[in-house]
């Protein structure tokens, strides 16, 4: 009683020092939520009756039919090129038909051709792919034949030092990423000198640069899941971290709602949830006003409404940044031929994304603010990774298979994470959620960190600050 006499003390003192507007606004979720109370009730319920796994199933994204056995040898991989393949590309990009920019546009309307003639300059006169090969070949990489495709990873062992623990982690790329968004912090997590060091698995999503395309329909996040840990069985490994971000955050997820016996602990760089249930309404409405009401923090206030408010932050950003998924969501092959036809289509397509994810202000510069956090030979690469392999249109149909079916429907959306969790927040990532909205998947968080500075490449962008983090959480779950 004592507790509920002083909370409405202090909720009353609030609403007086709130204008009339904010009162109103605030009369408005009163009234919501006394309508929604029946809702509330309802979606407890729900909640408390999510499983705490998903199933494994089994899968074929061979070609062809599933043969009697499978082959399970694990073959070294290492990327090559010729002087064919290169003198290819020069003949595409010496080909190109640019199109002039309209005035003062800088990124608004996707990549401002007159910088995209600079990067294909220095594509075609300075940058070396063969010199770009020796770097990606510099860390061991295999191939194993997993439900009829050939998967591609990566798999570096620390050196040996006196008294370090050495743990196995998978990290999980996404799209219009790759392994090569890794090469930064592999050292940092491998070569590392503190007490704990790691034993880093960093596969191709089928589909996705050397890891080959499935030749079936509807290989989603939940076939990826599988698959993955059908690779850390057979590298030996019973209990792993995994840690990823974009699509490499649901399929870790997935693994770990999957198999929670396995995943020792889940680090994630993008969160994800879906905006649903009346305690999310309840705190969008006041969370600006009351943020302690609701669990919010003065930086989930700054994060989630800034200058523009919710809507503009939240909705209006996510409609102008997601006409790429729609196409990818519905018709994959039709945008993907123009691109995988085209290096420099190609690069102004993904490149774009390196720009604007990495923090929205950068639309209104000319550069794109690209070479901020990047160097052209490192964005480059990523893009012959993509052009060599022919892998965009492949990569493009994992939305189609993600987003073809009522996904809301999906079991995976309603079954709890149970495993210890570590969440890092960006602050320029593409949309903001609070731990108090992640607690609704997340069940067993173990830290939550608002990052100081980065945006959706975490790793490629800010390795250091990643690595730390996911250093400091798998500390906490090993109690050392």
């Amino acid at each position: 009683s004592g507790f509920r006499d002083k909370s409405l003390r202090h909720f009353l003192v609030a609403l007086s020092s709130l204008d009339p507007t904010q009162q109103q606004q605030l009369l408005v979720a009163g009234s919501a939520v006394a309508v929604g109370g029946l809702l509330t009730c309802y979606y407890w319920v729900y909640q408390g009756t999510k499983t705490k796994r998903i199933p494994i199933g089994d899968g074929w994204w061979g070609a062809g039919e599933k043969p009697q056995s499978e082959d399970e040898k694990v073959f070294p991989f290492q990327v090559q090129t010729s002087d064919e393949e290169i003198q290819d590309l020069y003949d595409r990009i010496d080909r190109t038909r640019y199109t002039e920019p309209l005035e003062d546009t800088g990124f608004q309307y996707g990549f401002n051709s007159t910088y995209l003639k600079k990067v294909v300059s220095h594509w075609r006169h300075q940058f070396n792919w063969k010199k770009q090969i020796a770097i990606l070949n510099k860390y061991p990489q295999f191939k194993t034949n997993i439900e009829g495709l050939d998967v591609h990873f990566i798999h570096v062992r620390p050196p040996h030092r006196e008294g370090q623990r050495v743990l196995p982690l998978m990290l999980v790329h996404g799209w219009p990423g790759s392994v090569y968004e890794f090469y930064r912090i592999l050292p940092l997590l491998t070569n590392s000198l503190d007490s704990l060091a790691f034993e880093v698995i960093c596969p191709s999503i089928p589909g996705y640069g050397f890891s080959e395309a499935p030749h079936k329909q509807g290989f989603d996040t939940l076939a990826a899941a599988r698959v993955f840990h059908k690779l850390m069985e057979r590298l030996g490994f019973s209990d792993y971290y995994l840690q990823g971000g974009d699509w490499g955050s649901i399929i870790t997820t997935n693994m770990a709602q999957m198999k929670p016996e396995c995943v020792k602990g889940l680090h994630l760089n993008m969160l994800t949830n879906k905006l649903r249930g009346f305690g999310v309404l309840f705190s969008i409405l006041i969370g600006r006003y009351l943020p302690w009401l609701v669990g919010f923090t003065r930086e989930d206030v700054r994060r989630l409404f800034g200058s523009v408010g919710f809507m503009e932050r939240n909705f209006y950003e996510i409609i102008r940044e997601t006409g790429y998924l729609h196409i990818q969501g519905t018709k994959p092959d039709s945008a993907g031929c123009g691109v995988n036809d085209s290096p420099v289509g190609l690069a102004a397509y993904i490149l774009e994304k390196f720009s604007t994810w990495t923090d929205f202000n950068n639309r209104d510069l000319e550069d794109g603010g690209l070479e901020r956090k990047f160097t052209l030979d490192d964005l480059l690469t990523n893009i012959m990774i993509y052009w060599t392999t022919g892998s965009i249109v492949s990569s493009m149909r994992f939305y189609k298979e993600n987003l073809k079916t009522n996904i809301d429907n999906r079991l995976d959306n309603h079954t709890g994470v149970y495993v210890p969790t570590g969440l890092a927040a960006f602050p320029n990532e593409v949309r903001h959620v609070p731990q108090s909205w992640a607690r609704d998947r997340f069940r067993n968080i173990y830290s939550y960190s608002y990052m100081p500075r980065g945006g959706h490449f975490a790793a490629f962008e800010e390795p250091q600050l990643l690595a730390d983090d996911l250093l400091q959480f798998v500390k906490k779950v090993e109690k050392l």
